[in-house]
């Protein structure tokens, strides 16, 4: 789906391959003697450890200090597993996490025996591992026993006890935040690593929390995305949807149909390279989310926002020439020919190797802004399309002008406009179909925080950090009640987006809000908490080297390095309506700034 007018500049690419995803832990330093701190600064210490209990992002459902109590880290620390292969492999990804900073061997093995021993981290997989406390708030239907986690500490070490594998990532990723910022570093630093005492009780409120990225109108090549993907687990979120197909780029190898990459990849927004994945490619970032608990959502958007693939099969075009490449950032001017039946067998090749190589249960078939299709011919062909997707044994997902097509079981529609009622979304609820919220004016990551903003666009309003936080995915469209609301998701189109640090620029803060709202309950969320939580985290993402908007709305620390690679304003691009190559003017469409449905 788009994000209503649109432009670009080219795009600098990173290399097709991502480095080794598990590199060789460092050689451990070794002990180090400590002569002992002077009183005030083993107090600040303290109060420092003390401190990182209640600055945990997203906001846990339970918290309970336990006031002088506290575990340090050594070089003999060891992490034990309990619970089989997959809680051994959530121990070496912490392993891994921990190493670069502290320089501590950290060696994995499994737990021998019942108890954890001292000067352990463990990591246990237990059937009933989550107090009914966990539950507490939630609707019916989330997955909070499948994603939630009990972490203990105390003066011998650390517990983390879930009932799945994706608990345990959790609690790592909430562990993580209890040591000290340095641990953030890739380079050894002294420590002492203190992690402070007491019981953390977690699980999430809505069973999806993911994000979006725009692929097609700038393509971002494999590392890029991995760094995304950590970036996502680090604050619990367990979906990436990637947008692979649009009018200015085909970023998926489909061996069947082999010019869709070779041709219709090879252009982006304002002329660039483009690039594709390849099967491999898209398998490595598939496996590497897994590893981290997010799972990939591919979409192939249909029937409009298809030049791409028209300019590389002019068969599937409704008077069957091929257009030319396109780059400019017009939306709703495409669409497949709805009554060819090779329209279809397209289709279900596409979808057909795409879900052959998605693990996930969603395949996202877009659905929106095909204005030049009339309402019979949309449903005709998004029928079909639909049917398709679940003939692969996926979960059907659109844009949420998909509502009044026929309903499957188990449908999904993303909401992403600014209203706070949809007659149509509302009708499709009452048949059985569930949302994912992505209000236009709240959850899109490429609108301005302010005007003053060098990057993304306004016609969904201004976002900062308090309105992208401030509402609840819950209760905010009239006729869809909460137990219908499967998630929250963040997305993040590319029109102005070109580089990494640009990424991040325009996701950090704002991805944090969504991932608090997608996760803790409505009790546990308070603005005037979440903006000294959010501060908190700065030097973390200094360290890290996460660029992100240094909101005035937020109490940034004096230290705090704001956005490491701040954008340079960018150009003036070409007029929404003139697009950079490719379709003449004059039949480049009128799309207003609220973008309609078909």
């Amino acid at each position: 789906m788009s994000s209503g007018p649109q432009e670009h500049g080219p795009q600098e690419h990173a290399p097709a391959h991502p480095a080794p995803p598990h590199p060789a832990p460092p050689r451990p330093a070794p002990p180090r003697p400590r002569t002992p701190e002077p009183d005030g600064v083993a107090a600040d210490r303290e109060r420092a450890t003390a401190a990182r209990l209640a600055s945990v992002l997203p906001a846990p459902t339970s918290v309970r200090p336990a006031p002088g109590e506290r575990y340090q880290l050594t070089a003999d620390t060891a992490v034990r597993t309990g619970g089989g292969p997959a809680a051994d492999t959530v121990g070496n990804y912490l392993a891994e996490l921990l190493r670069p900073a502290t320089g501590y061997p950290l060696p994995v093995s499994a737990l021998d025996g019942d108890t954890p021993p001292p000067d352990t981290i463990t990591l246990l997989l237990e059937p009933t591992a989550n107090p009914d406390e966990a539950q507490a708030g939630r609707p019916a239907g989330t997955r909070s026993d499948e994603e939630g986690y009990r972490l203990d500490v105390t003066g011998d070490g650390v517990v983390v006890r879930a009932r799945t594998r994706a608990g345990l990532l959790h609690g790592v990723q909430t562990l993580r935040q209890l040591l000290p910022v340095e641990v953030e570093s890739d380079e050894v630093r002294p420590g002492p690593w203190l992690v402070p005492g007491g019981q953390i009780v977690d699980a999430p409120r809505f069973a999806y929390r993911g994000a979006m990225l725009d692929v097609a109108r700038h393509f971002f090549g494999v590392p890029d995305v991995l760094r995304l993907v950590d970036q996502l687990a680090r604050y619990k979120l367990n979906h990436l949807h990637l947008h692979l197909t649009d009018d200015q780029g085909w970023r998926i190898a489909i061996d069947s149909w082999p010019k869709l990459a070779e041709i219709g990849g090879a252009t982006e927004v304002d002329g660039g390279a483009g690039g594709h994945y390849t099967q491999d490619d898209y398998r490595t970032i598939v496996a590497y989310a897994q590893d981290r608990g997010v799972t990939v959502v591919p979409e192939i958007d249909l029937p409009g926002h298809t030049n791409a693939a028209l300019s590389a099969y002019g068969e599937l075009a409704p008077d069957g020439i091929a257009p030319p490449p396109y780059t400019g950032t017009e939306v709703g001017f495409s669409y497949v020919a709805v009554h060819s039946e090779r329209t279809y067998d397209f289709v279900d090749d596409v979808l057909g190797e795409l879900a052959a190589l998605t693990p996930g249960a969603y395949l996202h078939v877009g659905g929106d802004e095909a204005y030049k299709v009339n309402p019979e011919d949309y449903n005709t062909v998004m029928s079909r399309v639909q049917r398709i997707a679940a003939g692969k044994g996926k979960t059907v997902v659109g844009w949420h002008q998909l509502a009044p097509v026929e309903h499957l079981p188990g449908r999904v529609l993303q909401y992403w406009g600014t209203a706070a009622a949809d007659e149509k979304v509302s009708e499709a609820v009452a048949r059985g179909a569930r949302v994912i919220m992505s209000p236009g004016n709240r959850t899109y990551l490429d609108m301005k925080y302010d005007d003053a903003t060098p990057l993304g666009l306004d016609w969904a309003g201004l976002i900062e950090v308090r309105t992208a936080y401030d509402w609840d995915p819950g209760s905010s469209l009239d006729g869809v009640p909460e137990e219908a609301v499967l998630g929250i998701e963040a997305p993040l189109w590319t029109e102005t987006i070109r580089t990494v640090a640009e990424v991040e620029y325009m996701t950090f803060p704002r991805l944090v809000a969504v991932a608090e709202l997608g996760w803790s309950t409505e009790a546990a969320r308070d603005w005037e908490s979440f903006r000294l939580r959010l501060a908190a985290h700065a030097p973390r993402w200094d360290l890290a080297g996460i660029a992100y908007h240094p909101s005035p709305e937020v109490p940034w620390p004096s230290t705090a390095a704001g956005h490491p690679t701040v954008p340079a304003p960018r150009r003036e691009l070409a007029p929404a309506d003139t697009p950079t190559t490719g379709i003449p003017i004059g039949d480049a469409p009128t799309v207003t700034s609220q973008p309609g449905t078909p």
